[in-house]
């Protein structure tokens, strides 16, 4: 690939944001007096921030599909690096948790994604990768769900392997990609549950919720037609 395909993902850029999730929107009508998102004030995040170097669109979610799909393992080096970027130092980190997949579709895919940014992260940042979180539970498609649908999906997805590696320790919750945050809340509260005393997500891209915005389908990669295939459930 040449040097401008690989270079930083454009930030989403919005004049009004979540002050937890970080969710842009087009007015400060869905935020509450703290600056809060719905779901944010309704305790349906237990996690503490949420933070990505792109929007999951154009160039970087072809590159994305590329990754997970079509197997191109060598992106994840400069995807490590928008990831390192795009972490917030405002302070400091005890571990990084990848989120897992279900054991069935990663021996179907071949590797865990999030696992092998977590892995060039913690080349970057200096900061372990602690693989402790377990899928126990396959889910469902998510494609085309509500929030709350998603939400019900992934109750009790997650489960901790080692409570005593997690308690009091401030965690980054590494993923591909944010789309309505119930993937990531799932896998955070399960660490919380653990007793982790703070859960930053960090994603390479995150889908644009904002009304007016209109996502555009793009076909996957031809290479990557039998491995989607046999995913039967997206990643």
């Amino acid at each position: 690939m040449c040097a401008r395909c690989l270079s930083a993902p454009d930030p989403v850029q919005a004049e009004f944001y979540c002050k937890e999730c970080q969710t842009p929107f087009l007015s400060p009508f869905p935020l509450d007096e703290e600056g809060r998102c719905r779901l944010c004030a309704g305790a349906h995040r237990p996690f503490d921030g949420v933070y990505s170097p792109g929007a999951y669109e154009g160039r970087l979610r072809e590159l994305i599909r590329l990754f997970k799909y079509a197997g191109i393992r060598s992106l994840a080096r400069p995807m490590g690096v928008w990831l390192a970027e795009a972490c917030p130092r405002h302070r400091s980190y005890d571990a990084i948790v990848p989120v897992p997949l279900h054991w069935i579709r990663r021996w179907r895919r071949g590797f865990n994604q999030s696992e092998m940014l977590g892995t060039e992260l913690e080349r970057h940042l200096g900061v372990p990768m602690l693989p402790v979180l377990r899928r126990r539970k396959a889910t469902p498609s998510q494609a085309g769900s509500t929030a709350a649908v998603r939400r019900r999906n992934l109750q009790g997805a997650f489960a901790v392997r080692d409570r005593e590696l997690l308690r009091g320790k401030s965690i980054l919750l590494v993923d591909d990609v944010f789309t309505t945050g119930a993937t990531a809340a799932s896998a955070a509260a399960a660490l919380k549950r653990a007793g982790a005393a703070h859960v930053t997500v960090l994603t390479l891209a995150r889908a644009d919720r904002r009304a007016g915005t209109v996502q555009i389908r793009t076909p996957r990669p031809r290479a990557a037609g039998r491995a989607a295939a046999l995913e039967g459930i997206p990643g």
